[in-house]
């Protein structure tokens, strides 16, 4: 089950990887009264037949898991943004690529919280493949607590860090993305 916002970004990356992206780019942008996501990748991409399958929780075309007849990753991220009102847009071109859009209202009832912002920007960096990925983050103020921008380029954190499928270079990364999100001592809810 998706139990934040995170957990369900980093289903939709895993997706684009799968899908044989050369570049992903992923914004989360808390702002407004609102938590916005956009992932967009040159993947694939989708027929709008593909498309609708890929939304109806009864139905997968059972490569991303041999023998499953159900896909409940995307179904799940939409029902979720459709009960706390927010929006949801899913945009693909066979070829092409796709582009997801959602946002959710920060003080809804039905949204999930934001979740480890940087355990899941580490997570999507590491995927195995040659993939490039952007990552922009932009988060207000709050009361008490300061805002923070930054944008993270997969191959530039790769250069300093290491190339993200071992230990000490995972951890120099989670390191760096708790300083970038202005802090240190574990995850943010």
């Amino acid at each position: 089950m998706h139990a934040s916002v995170c957990d369900f970004v980093l289903d939709v990356v895993q997706n684009s990887v799968e899908a044989g992206a050369r570049l992903v780019e992923l914004d989360l942008f808390e702002e407004g009264g609102r938590i916005s996501v956009r992932v967009a990748d040159d993947g694939r991409g989708m027929t709008g037949e593909e498309r609708a399958r890929a939304l109806d929780p009864f139905r997968s075309d059972g490569g991303k898991h041999p023998g499953r007849r159900v896909g409940l990753g995307l179904p799940f991220l939409e029902q979720a943004v459709r009960a706390a009102d927010g929006e949801f847009d899913l945009e693909s071109r066979k070829g092409r690529g796709t582009t997801l859009r959602f946002s959710f209202p920060a003080d809804h009832l039905d949204t999930p919280p934001t979740g480890d912002v940087p355990g899941l920007f580490r997570s999507a960096l590491a995927f195995e493949g040659g993939y490039e990925m952007r990552i922009r983050r932009r988060r207000e103020a709050r009361p008490g607590e300061p805002g923070t921008e930054y944008e993270v380029i997969r191959s530039e954190l790769r250069e300093a860090a290491g190339d993200l499928s071992g230990a000490t270079a995972l951890i120099l990364a989670g390191r760096y993305l708790e300083s970038l999100e202005g802090s240190g001592d574990g995850p943010r809810e």
